[in-house]
């Protein structure tokens, strides 16, 4: 029984040594960036091909791979991807089932704002 209360002994007066751990350095929060899918395009997601063509024009880029049709839409602030699926009934129009949005130099970008300045761009034309 000596040797557990020793070695108890010998932690509690290690930590009595006169060595102090240094303060822990406090950092700011960083900004979270936007990331696809945190903002809602409640008037992207879902819509056909003319739905889309309607609120910011005609796409830049309008592609087709298998089942799959992209539009993209750009502006001098941003482009927005959206990626068109027809219903897995096989009926009616293909509808954007996947967006995002990005800056024009790649960095991230709150979606709904991608799509107001779009539509802004739109209207300025």
């Amino acid at each position: 029984m000596r040797v557990p209360i020793a070695a108890a002994l010998l932690v509690l007066l290690a930590g009595c040594g006169g060595a102090t751990a240094p303060p822990p350095v406090v950092r700011a929060a960083p900004i979270p960036v936007p990331q696809p899918g945190m903002a809602a395009l409640t008037t992207v997601m879902g819509a056909s091909a003319n739905a889309l063509i309607a609120q910011f024009g005609r796409p830049q880029l309008d592609m087709t791979e298998g089942i799959a049709r992209k539009l993209q839409f750009g502006g001098p602030i941003c482009v927005l991807d959206a990626y068109l699926y027809p219903p897995k009934s096989g009926r009616g129009d293909a509808t954007v089932t996947f967006a995002e949005t990005r800056q024009r130099d790649g960095k991230p970008i709150d979606q709904s704002s991608c799509a107001a300045a779009l539509r802004a761009s739109r209207a300025g034309k």
